[in-house]
């Protein structure tokens, strides 16, 4: 049936009277089904503007217990309790890559809507916090892969301060020799499979609610000017088309998202 046709006879549907009852049905299940849509549209909005963070002081003392929080939130927001973290995201694994690149499973202790876990830097050095979690559900035929970083500097060695020390797919560097402060430009590394990527959205979110959304350049730089002094945090994703096998279920495409948190002085 043309298009014209259509239109003809749906037009005539509503101009008969005793058709009233099937043209109330037609708009009533029209409204039900893009009502769903729209409701599932957002669902996976929400449920994917999350992402795990390494919350840390970024600097430490040799023979001092450092503490660590993870959550799953959106920067802005509170932090999920661990009922409703998507999927199997909560069985992440956490590890620690010391300043001559040992690398160490940390243990994370779960609370109702976090885990805390601790190390103690045994030397000066930079220490390399890191988590990759790949999501056992898809969303459609999407994996979605959470990454998280968090770098601690101990003294004044600078052994360890390299990008490669994080081993996740995707990553945000923040180099540990820079002073950050208010008011000067701030340069961030983004990195997908070892290599500085341009075109990865960054999301930058202020202490002060300020957000604002950057793409990395040619070099994998990504540069803002901090306005307030505080904690930042930044996010990194992309996405790219590949297909294969995951849990059994095929997959079509990857998210990737990467986070880190960086502190500014006045």
């Amino acid at each position: 049936m043309h298009k014209i046709e259509l239109a003809h006879t749906f037009a005539d549907i509503i101009g008969t009277t005793k058709n009233k009852f099937l043209v109330s049905f037609l708009l009533l299940t029209m409204k039900t089904t893009f009502s769903i849509i729209a409701l599932m549209l957002l669902s996976v909005s929400n449920l994917f503007a999350h992402a795990l963070w390494i919350e840390t002081n970024t600097t430490g003392k040799a023979g001092q217990k450092q503490a660590v929080k993870i959550v799953y939130a959106e920067p802005d927001e509170k932090p999920e309790k661990l009922a409703d973290w998507y999927s199997d995201v909560k069985e992440f694994e956490l590890w620690l890559t010391t300043p001559d690149k040992q690398k160490v499973k940390l243990v994370t202790v779960a609370g109702e809507d976090h885990f805390t876990s601790e190390f103690t830097p045994d030397k000066d050095g930079v220490y390399t916090l890191s988590i990759s979690k790949a999501a056992k559900e898809l969303g459609g035929s999407t994996i979605y892969q959470f990454n998280a970083g968090a770098i601690v500097k101990v003294g004044k060695s600078l052994a360890g301060n390299e990008p490669s020390f994080n081993g996740n797919e995707i990553k945000v560097f923040a180099d540990a020799s820079k002073s950050f402060k208010a008011n000067q430009p701030l340069n961030l590394t983004t990195i997908l499979k070892d290599k500085p990527t341009e075109k990865l959205h960054v999301g930058i979110s202020s202490p002060s609610g300020w957000n604002r959304n950057i793409s990395s350049d040619a070099n994998g730089v990504a540069a803002f000017t901090p306005i307030w002094p505080g904690t930042y945090k930044i996010e990194a994703s992309t996405s790219e088309k590949a297909e294969g096998d995951h849990f059994g279920k095929p997959y079509k495409a990857i998210w990737r998202c990467a986070t880190l948190l960086v502190d500014v002085a006045q």
